[in-house]
């Protein structure tokens, strides 16, 4: 299985008429947050494969329709766009057999939108852990993926209070022991930079402009 990680710029080899070229092979895209909503449009149409996305702190026009604050008449699933590409945000979706959670936002800097102390991080962890412990039971796993904006605590992160990583990432991973965790926000202005760390048994991905996951087969359960 191969999936597409984008996050935080506008990449030129995506945003591409020889994008079902370079990228029709892959089986899922997520975005780590920090794209506009068409830039993940056109990869949904371009590629014809589910896209699952949180965002960031920044491109946060239509975050209150996603987050339930300004729900339109008639539509009762908030989560879709119109585009086929998935809000999973404080949620958790199975998608071509993987399960995916999102955790959306940065650390809080100047309280701006989507922006979260590590204790209101925390919370949003609470609001997945029904499901976790479903998936558990009834799939053998909390999750196979955490999809996140912000890196752990340590993992990527910056000395910047914007780019701090959040600590509780780090308890979640111990935890439920996601196979990955993809997440933005660190941008990588040298692609020569640390882009894959390990944390126990979990692949830490910074999918800034874009990368490619190949897991071979498929995620061992």
């Amino acid at each position: 299985m191969k999936i597409l990680c984008i996050s935080d710029q506008i990449d030129p080899l995506v945003y591409s008429l020889s994008i079902k070229q370079r990228f029709g092979d892959v089986d899922l895209v997520l975005s780590a947050g920090d794209l506009p909503m068409d830039y993940l449009e056109f990869v949904v149409t371009s590629l014809n494969k589910p896209l699952l996305f949180v965002f960031g702190n920044h491109n946060l026009r239509e975050l209150d329709y996603y987050t339930g604050k300004e729900i339109q008449p008639g539509w009762e699933d908030t989560s879709v766009h119109s585009s086929g590409a998935t809000h999973i945000g404080s949620r958790i979706r199975v998608e071509n057999g993987l399960i995916v959670a999102g955790l959306g936002g940065s650390m809080e800097y100047n309280r701006g939108e989507n922006q979260y102390t590590e204790f209101k991080m925390k919370m949003e962890i609470l609001k997945l852990l029904p499901g976790l412990i479903f998936n558990r039971i009834f799939r053998g796993r909390y999750l196979d993926i955490l999809l996140t904006h912000a890196s752990p605590r340590g993992i990527h992160d910056k000395e910047d209070k914007c780019h701090w990583g959040f600590k509780c990432f780090l308890a979640f991973m111990r935890l439920f022991k996601p196979k990955y965790l993809v997440h933005g926000h660190i941008h990588l202005y040298n692609l020569s930079d640390l882009r894959i760390s390990r944390y126990g048994g979990t692949e830490v991905i910074n999918a800034y402009s874009h990368h490619v996951i190949d897991t071979g087969e498929g995620i061992k359960k």
